[in-house]
């Protein structure tokens, strides 16, 4: 049963930083490429960026460039953001999701974990 759980969330200023984290278990972990999404509420969900298999490949929204950076541990079969002068407007629940080689679909998704920026 595969698992994906965040973790760091919480309630923040603006300029703050924070580091969600994503745990994975029942998979192949670095045969993944790892993503994270966010839903605002009451809009789409989209999507925030991605790591490729070993790391060497990073994408990022637009909208989070410069302040968001996704990383991973296979060891510890786990994905990173570490989100750093956060905006009011980053407030959302944020996902990780599973990508398995050779697909263009999300596979496994976690449970999101709410992160909330205040002004």
């Amino acid at each position: 049963q595969v698992q994906l759980v965040e973790s760091g969330g919480g309630l923040v200023q603006a300029g703050g930083s924070l580091r969600l984290s994503c745990a994975a278990s029942g998979l192949t972990f670095s045969t993944y490429t790892m993503g994270w999404f966010r839903q605002a509420p009451e809009k789409e969900r989209k999507f925030v960026g991605e790591i490729t298999q070993f790391g060497r490949t990073t994408s990022y929204a637009d909208s989070v460039k410069g302040r968001l950076t996704i990383s991973r541990d296979n060891a510890k079969n786990t994905v990173y953001l570490q989100m750093s002068s956060l905006k009011p407007e980053d407030t959302a629940v944020h996902y990780c999701a599973a990508l398995p080689r050779g697909s263009y679909e999300y596979k496994y998704w976690g449970q999101g974990t709410q992160v909330t920026v205040s002004s």
